[in-house]
């Protein structure tokens, strides 16, 4: 049997004597995608930078397919994993291409290959950024710099590819379509999302989390359900069947707003 893509037991972290993660396991299997959700301050992105190997960890350990991440070199840690991260501030003046061209740094420093101009571009191709190759990155919009940040991800050929709040600033309609190309990628996938909409369409399992600890991992269906999220965020879900389609809808409502306005 394969060990798990990724695998995290007993992880913690403090600061200022305050527990930012509290004796959090888990483990993703090959093609998975985990959403972490949470309220503001719950953990979510300080759990992403343990998982990736961002942060020291206090207690525990994570695991990259059966190693102690701890034990990797950095080389060889970027040859299996991606981040794209909420504070990237890529050069304004760099081309398209250039830009996602970084992403064969790592591989490169090992051994520079003869293809990796077929990789990027290739990966501009999957993000839909091939048109824009010549553009620089200071004249794309907020989605198409989004889709540069992930093709310079997928350069790397990760393994695991780590999202932090990667919909943030976009509208709509360009965070469903982010999140349909990231899932159409196939490869396994850590993202931190905010908005709880997107969570079931593109998430196979998701990770609950609240005041430090991990209260659920689960398929959306379950991690989603109204005692838990109600729990956590103060929120209803309902289900809902589309007024024109065959399908359900999924909507998330202010608890007791009714009665509380009355």
């Amino acid at each position: 049997m394969m060990p798990p893509v990724l695998e995290a037991s007993g992880l913690g972290a403090t600061a200022n004597g305050r527990a930012l993660v509290d004796n959090v396991s888990l483990s993703l299997a090959a093609g998975e995608r985990l959403a972490v959700v949470g309220p503001n301050g719950a953990g979510k992105t300080t759990l992403l930078r343990m998982l990736c190997g961002a942060l020291s960890l206090s207690r525990g350990e994570v695991r990259l397919a059966g190693r102690r991440l701890d034990r990797i070199t950095t080389a060889e840690r970027a040859l299996s994993i991606a981040v794209v991260g909420q504070t990237d501030q890529p050069d304004p003046r760099l081309a398209v291409i250039d830009y996602v061209e970084l992403g064969r740094v790592p591989p490169a420093g090992l051994r520079r290959r003869h293809h990796d101009r077929d990789i990027v571009v290739e990966a501009l191709r999957r993000t839909g950024l091939l048109p824009l190759l010549a553009r620089t990155i200071g004249s794309l919009s907020g989605g198409e710099r989004q889709r540069a940040q992930l093709a310079r991800a997928i350069a790397q050929e990760p393994k695991i590819l780590f999202l932090d709040e990667p919909t943030n600033h976009l509208d709509p309609r360009a965070r469903g379509e982010l999140l349909d190309l990231v899932a159409g990628f196939g490869m396994t996938v850590v993202a931190v999302l905010h908005d709880l909409a997107l969570v079931a369409p593109f998430a196979t399992r998701v990770a609950v989390m609240s005041n430090a600890r991990l209260h659920a991992l689960a398929p959306p269906r379950e991690a989603l359900a109204q005692p838990l999220i109600r729990a956590v965020f103060g929120i209803d879900v309902l289900h809902l069947q589309h007024p024109t389609e065959d399908r359900e809808l999924t909507v998330f409502d202010l608890a007791g707003r009714a009665s509380s306005s009355s």
